[in-house]
C-alpha cells in the first residue's frame, strides 16, 4: 500500500488536472452515502467536529476520510483539519493508498471553488479579494488562478499580523501583486472574485459593499451555526452549490436564510453535478452577483485520491 506524505499529495495533485478530475466526476457520478457528522465536545473551547466521508465507483475505486476539525486549534498555532483518506480497489477490496487528508483536503475543496468559478465568475475577473489566512488562503489562490486571469490578490485577516505574514510568505512565490486588506468593508467593493474560508458564524461579506459582476465564494461556514454572508447578499445573488443535499443541510449560508424566509429551496439555481454536464449554463449575465456555497463533497476527496495515486503509480520508483 502506498502512503503518500503531505508533500506528495500536494505534488500529486496540480490543479488544472485536479479541476478537470472534480469535473469528471461530478460530470460521471459515483456512490456517495451520507456523511457520518458527529459533534466533538472539548472542554474550555469550542466544539471539534468529526467527518466521515465515503464514496466508491462500482468496480472501479472506493475509499472513506476520517476528519477532525478543531476551531482552538489557532491557539496552539496547529492545523484546524487533520485527516486521513484510505484509497481501495472497489472490486477486491485491496487496500491501495492512504493518502495526507489534510492536504488533499484543502486542495480539492480551492479546486471544487475554482471549478465552479469556470461557470460562474467573469472571463475577466482579475482582482480577487481572500478572507481568511488559514490552510485553504495560499490553495485558494493557486486554484482560481488557474481558472482566471488574476493579477491582484487582497487578504483579510481577524488578525492584521496574520495577514500581513500570509502577504509576506506568498511575494515572489505567486505572479500578481498581494497586498493587505484594511477595513473589509473597503475591499469588498473592489473585488471581481471574493473567496471566503473562515470559521464565522456571524456574517462577514456584507451585500451592500459587494459590486455588480462579482463572483462571491463561500467555503468556510460547513455547519448551519455559522455563517459567512448575510441577508442581503443572498437576497440579491445569483445562488449555486456544490450539492444540494449538503448545503441545504449544513451549509450556514444557506440554511439560515431559508429558516428565516430569506430564500427558498427554489432559489438554488444549479449545483456542480447540474453545471458539470451542461444541465446549466451558469451566470445570467455581465451585472449579475454569483454566489457559490460549498459544504464539501466525497466524491471530490474520491476524484483528488484517484487522481494522486494514479499520478505517483506512474513514477519510475512508486
Amino acid at each position: 500500500m502506498l502512503l503518500l506524505t503531505e508533500n506528495q499529495t500536494r505534488d500529486a495533485l496540480p490543479f488544472p488536472e485536479l479541476i478537470n478530475a472534480l469535473r469528471e466526476m461530478f460530470r460521471d457520478g459515483c456512490v456517495m452515502p451520507t456523511r457520518h457528522h458527529h459533534d466533538m465536545e472539548i472542554p474550555g473551547e469550542a466544539d471539534g467536529t468529526m467527518l466521515l466521508m465515503p464514496a466508491w465507483v462500482p468496480g472501479g475505486f472506493a475509499g472513506v476520510k476520517v476528519v477532525n476539525v478543531i476551531p482552538g486549534n489557532s491557539a496552539r498555532n496547529m492545523p484546524a483539519v487533520a485527516a486521513q483518506y484510505l484509497l481501495s480497489d472497489a472490486s477486491t477490496g485491496e487496500m491501495l493508498a492512504l493518502v495526507d487528508g489534510g492536504e488533499l483536503t484543502a486542495r480539492r475543496t480551492a479546486a471544487a471553488s475554482a471549478l465552479a468559478a469556470g461557470y460562474l465568475a467573469r472571463p475577466d475577473a482579475r482582482h480577487l479579494l481572500v478572507l481568511g489566512t488559514g490552510r485553504l488562503a495560499a490553495n485558494l489562490i493557486a486554484a482560481h488562478m488557474a481558472v482566471r486571469p488574476i493579477d491582484t490578490v487582497t487578504i483579510w485577516g481577524r488578525s492584521a499580523g496574520k495577514a500581513e505574514a500570509l502577504v509576506d510568505a506568498l511575494k515572489g512565490t505567486i505572479p500578481v501583486r498581494m497586498e493587505v486588506a484594511g477595513q473589509l468593508e473597503d475591499a469588498l467593493p473592489k473585488a471581481d472574485i471574493i473567496s471566503s474560508a473562515t470559521m464565522s458564524s456571524v456574517p462577514l461579506i456584507k451585500g451592500d459593499f459587494v459590486s455588480p459582476g462579482t463572483h462571491v465564494d463561500l467555503v468556510g461556514a460547513f455547519k448551519p451555526s455559522m455563517r459567512e454572508s448575510d441577508d442581503t447578499l443572498i437576497g440579491r445573488a445569483e445562488i449555486y452549490v456544490d450539492t444540494r443535499d449538503g448545503c441545504l443541510s449544513e451549509g450556514g449560508d444557506i440554511v439560515q436564510p431559508m429558516r428565516s424566509g430569506v430564500i427558498t429551496g427554489e432559489d438554488i439555481r444549479a449545483d456542480l453535478y447540474d453545471l458539470c454536464r451542461g444541465d446549466h449554463a451558469g451566470r445570467s449575465s455581465e451585472d449579475a452577483v454569483t454566489l457559490f456555497k460549498s459544504v464539501g463533497a466525497a466524491l471530490e476527496d474520491l476524484a483528488g485520491a484517484i487522481l494522486a495515486y494514479q499520478s505517483i503509480s506512474r513514477l519510475p520508483d512508486a
